[in-house]
């Protein structure tokens, strides 16, 4: 089993580019750090463009979300540098970034999008 470890996760705001970086939405890109989401918990690290979004989706399990830096919103409020938003099963959203933002991003399981317009599929 490999261990992941970063000894100062806000760090990572100075230096995105040490990590290997996918496409995962126009203006969003994905680092994948553990685990596939459709059979185990997952974890990875989201780079929101300015003025990127994620459309709605539906959560079939738990989702923790902490802002390294920027800030992302959505029907609940705004989530600046240093939040830690926690979005229990069963919830529902979309995700917009404004400004920009980095997060670590951790799913007990996978999401379910819901806009007629986004393909069902893992969030990583």
């Amino acid at each position: 089993m490999n261990v992941l470890t970063f000894s100062n996760l806000l760090e990572l705001a100075e230096a995105p580019e040490l990590r290997t970086w996918e496409p995962f939405r126009e203006g969003v890109s994905v680092s994948r750090l553990q685990g596939d989401p459709s059979t185990a918990p997952a974890a990875a690290l989201l780079r929101y463009q300015p003025g990127a979004s994620v459309p709605e989706h539906k959560h079939m399990g738990w989702e923790y979300i902490f802002v390294i830096a920027g800030s992302q919103q959505d029907h609940h409020g705004r989530y600046a540098r240093g939040t830690l938003r926690i979005n229990p099963p069963g919830s529902r959203h979309s995700v917009q970034s404004p400004e920009g933002c980095l997060v670590l991003a951790i799913w007990e399981r996978s999401v379910a999008f819901v806009a007629p317009d986004a393909p069902n599929q893992e969030p990583i």
